[in-house]
């Protein structure tokens, strides 16, 4: 398997999108609407505010911007790479699930937040069946007896300080094996975590319905397969009014008066100055063919350290629906099993990577063989040993060096000020994006709109975004987190011995228990 240096990718800024990406599962009923869609023949040569990327945060900026009566007159664009939604949450493991007692309180129910945002949203339009929306409780499986006593012990800390919260989270021993066998684990883990109100989902239908219903509401123009090479400040007087950033694609030049980056592991190519800070990792999932026979698992699931893998490398599981329809072998359609993860076993590099065109043969193989040993899937798996593939795949996750995500002005580029103007970032969700980009994008819109409309500074803007709860403190960006986080061991470093949370090393420690989902 490989195993990166800790320095080796500090400095690496991420590509651009690759153009022959892997095959993702999600992509294999595309939205006929928006493939290659170009709102407007050419590019316009002026945008009140420009979107760049289209993945769950883009789309959720784009459904806050487009429903905010103090953006009814503004000019949107969104400027995509290549297809809507084809980056990381158009390959993801389809969890939208809480982490809470791996959180701060305000984060875990921030997270909680989010999920009943996806679904309110989901419910509201009745697109539950289209993008196979599930209610579920969300189960952990611990297969180190060292890092299920820290989940307890985290557990019980929570119930100290947020009871609320800590009642959603159950503990099963692994002793009790009925009641592990109940939930369809198999035996040997040490124990498992029960979460209640997590979701599952078909992410890319989710998005592009999204991103269709602004477009067709002429609110939004969207231009697919329009690379964005540069983002620069204008020069000259930046007074009221003015453009302040230009935004260089190979079809021509776009200037704005504000850009929001939604970008996440890609940032790096346009931000150099934070490629320390999100940095890219390359990794795998794979729909696999369920056992003839076998009934749909009752939750979403992840597994830390099965067989001896790196715990920072947790694996992950949802189950789509069965349909009525029979295949030729007496199998019902539908029903894939959704498995991401096995990076312990990766032969190739995965952090620092930014290109999504291979399939690693040492995780797609772990993936196909291991949930016959670490499930209990039913139907027949008698001299079984590895699911078919339908499709597997890669994406690209942005890691965040101190674990959290990054929402707020750029850090100046150029030493002039601390930030600039007119540009912003959402993003660096350290693979658990869906159940926190929604309100990240939708506090990123407050932000723009307070400026604009309010004339309300940054500081106040932050103040008031962390006053309503509308955002954790620890997500904004400000000069004091981006000194911290400069001093925390670098994301490779991480990825082999822990992960360090939030924005102050004295005060933050390894996270000993986590699951990290794409």
């Amino acid at each position: 398997m490989a195993t990166p240096s800790p320095t080796q990718f500090q400095n690496k800024p991420a590509s651009l999108p690759c153009s022959n990406s892997s095959a993702s599962f999600w992509h294999s009923e595309p939205n006929p609407f928006l493939l290659n869609h170009r709102t407007t023949p050419d590019l316009p040569a002026h945008a009140d505010i420009i979107v760049i990327g289209s993945g769950i945060t883009g789309a959720s900026i784009a459904r806050y911007l487009t429903s905010d009566a103090r953006a009814d007159s503004l000019d949107i664009l969104m400027l995509e790479a290549r297809e809507i939604c084809w980056g990381a949450t158009g390959r993801n493991g389809g969890h939208c699930q809480p982490l809470l007692f791996d959180r701060s309180p305000d984060v875990a129910a921030f997270e909680v937040r989010n999920v009943d945002a996806v679904r309110g949203y989901i419910e509201e339009h009745g697109i539950g069946v289209a993008c196979e929306w599930r209610a579920v409780t969300g189960c952990r499986s611990f297969w180190d007896e060292g890092v299920f006593e820290a989940a307890k012990r985290d557990i019980r800390a929570l119930a100290e300080v947020d009871p609320g919260l800590a009642r959603r989270v159950r503990i099963v021993d692994g002793g009790d094996e009925e009641e592990v066998r109940r939930h369809c684990v198999a035996g040997g883990s040490a124990g498992l975590t029960l979460t209640e109100g997590a979701g599952q989902l078909w992410p890319y239908k989710y998005v592009s319905f999204i991103v269709e219903k602004c477009v067709r509401e002429g609110r939004l123009n969207v231009q697919t397969n329009t690379a964005v090479t540069g983002v620069e400040a204008v020069g000259g007087d930046a007074e009221e009014g003015r453009y302040k950033q230009v935004v260089r694609t190979p079809r021509g030049n776009v200037k704005a008066r504000h850009v929001i980056l939604a970008t996440n592991g890609y940032t790096s190519h346009l931000l150099r100055h934070l490629t320390d800070l999100i940095v890219p990792m390359r990794c795998e999932m794979s729909a696999l063919h369920p056992p003839v026979g076998s009934e749909r698992l009752p939750h979403s699931y992840g597994m830390v350290g099965f067989e001896g893998g790196n715990p920072e490398h947790d694996d992950y599981l949802i189950q789509r629906p069965f349909y009525d329809e029979p295949n030729g072998d007496g199998s019902r359609r539908g029903g894939h099993l959704m498995f991401g993860g096995g990076r312990s076993f990766a032969m190739y590099d995965c952090v620092g990577e930014s290109e999504d065109d291979i399939v690693d043969p040492g995780e797609a193989e772990y993936l196909r063989r291991t949930l016959l040993r670490s499930m209990m899937l039913g139907g027949e798996t008698g001299g079984l040993k590895e699911l078919k593939a339908s499709h597997q795949w890669t994406g690209i996750k942005g890691y965040s060096r101190d674990n959290m995500p990054w929402v707020g002005k750029v850090p100046s580029r150029d030493g002039k000020g601390a930030f600039e103007e007119g540009l912003w970032l959402c993003g660096g969700y350290t693979g658990h994006g869906m159940p926190n980009a929604t309100l990240c994008g939708k506090a990123v819109v407050d932000m723009v709109l307070d400026e604009r409309k309010e004339k309300l500074g940054y500081e106040k803007i932050c103040e008031k975004l962390v006053k309503d709860k509308d955002l954790p403190q620890i997500y904004l960006i400000t000069p004091q987190r981006l000194e911290a986080a400069h001093r925390l061991p670098s994301v490779a470093e991480q990825d082999v011995g822990g992960i360090t949370q939030g924005g102050n090393p004295q005060e933050s420690k390894p996270q000993e228990s986590k699951c990290i989902v794409i």
